[in-house]
């Protein structure tokens, strides 16, 4: 069987196959509406109407069959086996792009008794022909790996130079340069939620993963999925994982390891391995997805008799619901048995009002914290000083490794030292990370530890406002561990954090002071002293 216009006097109809493979396309003239009247046109001339128009819009990297348009044409071919078709597309390039995937596409379209009409190339069914048609074949294909080595090479220049070029992460958003291009920005206000997503796992606030992905579900700006908002665990882990929020570009494939970026980042590059290490450490169990915000205490407050945190419940009376605290911990002799709220919540109020000092205690605890300020202050000095140092020796060990890597020839020892110099590369920008975001030698005790004080001094001021998250706060700063309650006997004593046990220890004497001495023994005074 040939394809040749010899056979052309009896097909029964036309089959239009158009293909682009980029939007500039339908711009430049070549787009599928372009190609399909040139198409139409070829077979009015040839006397052939025209049955079924097969149109595609990707490139399937030269494989016909990741095109849908091509599988449909074979697919209507198969179909009608009994009828003659000539099949005309517009040039060689909208056929194949791959030398293999067009030779078998030429087998294909035989099998099929189908004849091939090209508007810039004459199919000819000779030893020559086909040798061209081979060339061309062939030619098509260092084309389109040529432009394919091109674009990669521009995509990994750029990304060299701190510009991204894949797809936006969320929170940010493409736009056009001024010199031409195209930049990611930051997406508010989408970048807001993401940067409280990211920093409240690294804090804590967040406790689990679970927590960050409800958290997600419940802002109407972040990307979801169906009428329940389902979101992937694969989101949330591609989200505290993402290198790029920090303002560096990591993209293993291409070679870039923690290269400085141009985008304005979300989160600095501590709070991201902060994220990292709590996501490497023992997993905590999730907080219930349908936790009550008319309980606070709710997995704070613990069972006396089993340890357990109590749970929360609404008990339906005969006019209203009433709350109820109580133990879900089966085996436990407190196992159903409920308290009510005003009680565990009210004797909870007892325990919060009675860590305000008073005046004077208050104002000794400011003029000891000051102490503690100006020390750490020192501290803080000779931290910058070894982080300055450390720094140095990292660079020192790149540069090292760098010249030691041109005289290697060997792939695997290449790669290690590759490897390497990636993990020192991290370690360097996040010592300059630190050391750029050191405190200012202006900063005063006052303007930072303000509103410590005012908590400190006053934790019921908190606890008393409708705000749920502002009363999770209060637990998380004011104790050091959860509280146990007897049914019987109500709260046991509870574990204060460390600066109201400090103050609590002041005012009932339970401190020793330093002997005047100082800390090492003291030495017999020499005659005449």
């Amino acid at each position: 069987m040939t394809d040749d216009r010899n056979d052309i006097s009896v097909p029964d109809a036309a089959l239009l196959y158009c293909r682009i493979s980029t939007a500039q396309q339908d711009i430049d003239g070549s787009g599928l509406d372009s190609q399909e009247h040139r198409c139409r046109e070829k077979a009015r001339q040839l006397g052939c109407p025209v049955e079924a128009i097969f149109p595609d819009t990707v490139t399937g990297e030269g494989d016909f069959m990741k095109r849908p348009g091509m599988v449909e044409l074979l697919a209507h071919l198969d179909a009608n086996p009994h009828k003659r078709y000539l099949v005309i597309f517009d040039d060689l390039k909208r056929y194949a792009r791959d030398t293999e995937f067009h030779l078998a596409l030429r087998r294909a379209m035989m099998k099929r008794k189908a004849i091939r009409i090209c508007l810039n190339f004459k199919f000819e069914d000779t030893p020559e022909g086909k040798f061209l048609e081979t060339m061309l074949a062939a030619t098509g294909t260092l084309e389109r790996e040529q432009n394919a080595r091109q674009t990669k090479q521009k995509m990994l220049a750029r990304m060299e130079q701190g510009f991204w070029v894949y797809h936006a992460p969320r929170g940010y958003r493409y736009i056009e340069a001024k010199n031409g291009g195209k930049i990611v920005v930051l997406d508010e206000p989408l970048a807001s939620v993401v940067r409280e997503a990211l920093e409240g796992y690294a804090c804590g606030r967040f406790e689990t993963q679970a927590e960050v992905r409800r958290y997600l579900q419940d802002q109407p700006l972040f990307p979801t999925y169906g009428p329940n908002k389902y979101l992937p665990q694969q989101r949330i882990t591609e989200l505290l994982t993402n290198p790029f929020y920090t303002g560096h570009l990591c993209h293993e494939p291409s070679g870039i390891s923690w290269v400085k970026a141009q985008h304005e980042p979300l989160i600095s590059l501590e709070t991201f391995e902060k994220i990292q290490e709590r996501r490497a450490g023992n997993a905590k169990a999730p907080t219930r997805k349908n936790i009550n915000l008319d309980f606070p205490l709710r997995g704070f407050v613990t069972c006396n008799d089993c340890g357990n945190p109590y749970t929360s419940c609404w008990s339906k009376g005969k006019k209203k619901k009433y709350p109820y605290y109580l133990c879900d911990t089966r085996g436990c002799v407190s196992y159903r048995k409920s308290i009510r709220r005003e009680r565990i919540e009210g004797e909870f109020v007892e325990i919060v009002k009675s860590l305000q000092p008073t005046k004077d205690l208050f104002r000794f605890a400011k003029t000891m914290f000051a102490e503690a300020w100006r020390q750490r202050s020192q501290q803080a000095q000779a931290r910058t000083k070894a982080m300055q140092d450390e720094l140095s020796t990292v660079k020192a060990e790149i540069d090292t490794l760098l010249d030691r890597v041109i005289s290697v020839s060997s792939a695997s020892v290449i790669t290690a030292f590759e490897r390497k110099i990636g993990a020192l590369e991290k370690q360097r920008r996040l010592l300059e990370e630190k050391l750029a975001d050191k405190p200012s030698n202006h900063t005063t005790f006052d303007k930072v530890i303000e509103h410590g004080l005012q908590f400190l001094g006053n934790p019921w001021n908190l606890w008393q406002t409708d705000n749920f998250a502002l009363k999770r706060i209060v637990l998380r700063l004011a104790f050091a561990d959860r509280i146990e309650f007897c049914r019987e006997k109500g709260y046991r004593t509870p574990k204060i954090a460390i600066p109201f046990k400090v103050l609590d220890d002041i005012s009932e004497g339970n401190f020793n002071m330093v002997r005047a001495a100082g800390l090492e023994p003291a030495r017999p005074r020499a005659s005449g002293f």
